[in-house]
Order: structure tokens, then sequence, then C-alpha cells
């Protein structure tokens, strides 16, 4: 064994990562900027991709003010629950109130917390 072996090791472990690389958040060495999860550690690095589509802010907005008395935007955003409590109380004025309050809500709210609350899988 010759002195440059212990300095080609060194080297891979001091190595940056390239374009299309990351460091893994728990052990720290190079992985793939679009792995899921650490090849040399198995803690998850990332979010695992699915086939649904993301909702959108001004969908769900315009959900709300124009048909939010019956609660189409909380079935949009996957809130089946409140959707059924708006069809129940739509004989009421309440849920119209509540829907065109939300639906500003929804459009002045930044994208990240929208994404956030809504977009999380």
């Amino acid at each position: 064994m010759d002195g440059n072996e212990g300095l080609a090791v060194l080297e891979v472990e001091n190595a940056s990562p390239k374009n299309g690389e990351t460091y893994c958040k728990s052990c720290g060495k190079i992985i793939n900027k679009q792995a899921v999860v650490c090849p040399h550690c198995g803690v998850q690095n990332g979010k695992l991709k699915t086939d649904s589509k993301e909702r959108s802010k001004l969908v769900a907005a315009l959900l709300a003010i124009f048909l939010g008395t019956l609660g189409i935007h909380k079935f949009y955003l996957g809130k089946i629950g409140m959707g059924i409590l708006y069809i129940i109380f739509s004989w009421t004025i309440i849920p119209s109130i509540v829907s065109v309050i939300e639906g500003i809500i929804y459009l002045s709210m930044k994208q990240e917390k929208f994404d956030q609350k809504y977009n999380s899988y």
C-alpha cells in the first residue's frame, strides 16, 4: 500500500456535490437530488411523488366565492366532512358568507403557505 491510496479516499470523502447532487440530511453523504431515500443510510430525504395533481390556489378561491354555499371548494381541497357540512347548512346564509371570506383568504395567502396546508401529501 502506497501513500496515495489514503489520499484518494480523503478526496472522495471531501468531494462537493456536483450538479444534480446534494447531501443526505441524515448521514451527510452525497446523493442524487431526486433520491427520496438515501441509499447509504435509508433515511427519507424528499417527498414521494404521487400521481395526484396539486391543488390550485386560484381554483380554490373561485370555487369558494362562486360555489361556496354548497362547499364545492372544501371537496376540491380534500375536506370532505366540511363539504358535507356546508351542504347540510346550505339553506342558511352562513356557508355563503363564510365561503366568500375563505375565498378572499385563499387569494391573499402566500403560495408556500397554501401548498403547505393543502398540497402536502
